[in-house]
């Protein structure tokens, strides 16, 4: 299978798309992203399932908890799993003064490409880093150290 550039860019620009409807507080353009029947699993570990679900968690969290907050993100890694689904590991974190000079999530999405022929977002998953467990379990348990840490 080969991936174009083309693929890649439409895949990053999803992303792109998705911290500038979180910089507008912008629920349904933020929802509009992933799929009706996505999944998003925040890092406190709250499942919500479908757009709608989405949406109406995030106009809530834009108004609330997360009023005023950026997206700052990085892809780590795409990779393509046939021609219409991809896997995009990355870091990512919120913040509302100056851009964070290390990110404390992981997050993981599943984007497809749909019938209209947009990529959308079918599953995220955020998980909250803890170096500092990292960094034990590594010293007393040298073989958990993943590949692409080393």
């Amino acid at each position: 299978m080969s991936t174009t550039t083309r693929d890649v860019a439409a895949v990053t620009s999803v992303l792109n798309e998705l911290v500038a409807a979180w910089e507008r507080h912008d629920a349904d353009a933020y929802g509009e992203l992933f799929t009706e029947d996505a999944t998003y699993i925040t890092y406190v570990g709250t499942f919500y399932q479908g757009r709608r679900d989405i949406v109406e968690s995030h106009r809530t969290l834009f108004t609330t908890f997360l009023k005023g907050t950026k997206l700052a993100d990085e892809v780590l890694a795409i990779r393509f799993h046939g021609p219409d689904v991809a896997v995009v590991n990355g870091r990512g974190d919120t913040f509302k003064n100056k851009s964070p000079r290390k990110l404390t999530k992981i997050q993981t999405y599943t984007l497809v490409r749909q019938d209209d022929g947009k990529w959308r977002i079918a599953a995220f998953h955020n998980t909250k880093r803890k170096p500092l467990m990292e960094a034990v379990s590594y010293r007393f348990a040298p073989g958990l150290i993943p590949a692409a840490g080393k």
